[in-house]
């Protein structure tokens, strides 16, 4: 009875062929899907030892597909290799180092594909930190917020409303309105005084000019 099964996905017959001749002589069967849909629909339905994605597929990518198995808690326990004829492609999406998965450069031979399966079956061991925020209300509008990782609790910290400040009412008192009524007065006695010196400037100018 076969123990161990590995999912081949890629649109190239050759590539997929290639990957079975490979494989050295084991307890285990190779499925292969020529689309990412296909091999999408082989990740959730058998219960696989290891995924061999290709990352440009047709309707559905391997960077759909890998979105896809990195959402599911127990899809991204399965060991990965992903393939690529240009590793620019793969990390145009996910940036290196690539903790959790091994990449596999095409072309490549039978020592090439056997160590990125050994180094993706050591990374899919790795523990992976899932940060979580936990938001606690408290009293008087203030807010903690703790981010557990692995279990384990960081301190919390808390983020305090703004407390506006109320404005006080200004009290105006007779003083100051009888201060504020004088210099409007004078400034009114000066607007007509200026008033009064330019009608006699005019009429001195006009008196000149005949």
């Amino acid at each position: 009875m076969v123990s161990n099964k590995i999912l081949v996905i890629d649109d190239t017959t050759v590539v997929r062929v290639k990957v079975r001749e490979m494989l050295p002589p084991g307890n285990f069967e190779v499925l292969e899907a020529k689309d990412g849909l296909e091999g999408f629909n082989f990740i959730r339905q058998e219960k696989l030892s290891l995924i061999m994605l290709d990352f440009l597929l047709p309707k559905m990518s391997g960077w759909e597909v890998f979105q896809q198995v990195q959402a599911n808690p127990d899809l991204r326990k399965i060991p990965l290799v992903i393939m690529s004829g240009r590793k620019e492609e793969v990390t145009e999406k996910i940036s290196e180092p690539f903790e959790y998965f091994e990449f596999l450069g095409k072309p490549f031979d039978q020592k090439q594909l056997i160590n990125a399966i050994k180094s993706a079956m050591t990374k899919a061991k790795l523990p992976r930190p899932e940060p979580v925020a936990v938001g606690v209300a408290v009293k008087n509008g203030t807010v903690a917020t703790a981010t557990v990782t692995n279990g384990a609790i960081a301190t919390p910290t808390v983020a305090k409303t703004a407390t506006v400040p109320t404005a006080e009412p200004e009290v105006t008192s007779a003083a100051e309105i009888q201060a504020l009524n004088d210099k409007i007065a004078k400034m009114q006695a000066e607007i007509d005084g200026l008033k009064k010196q330019l009608t006699q400037v005019v009429t001195f100018i006009k008196q000149k000019i005949k």
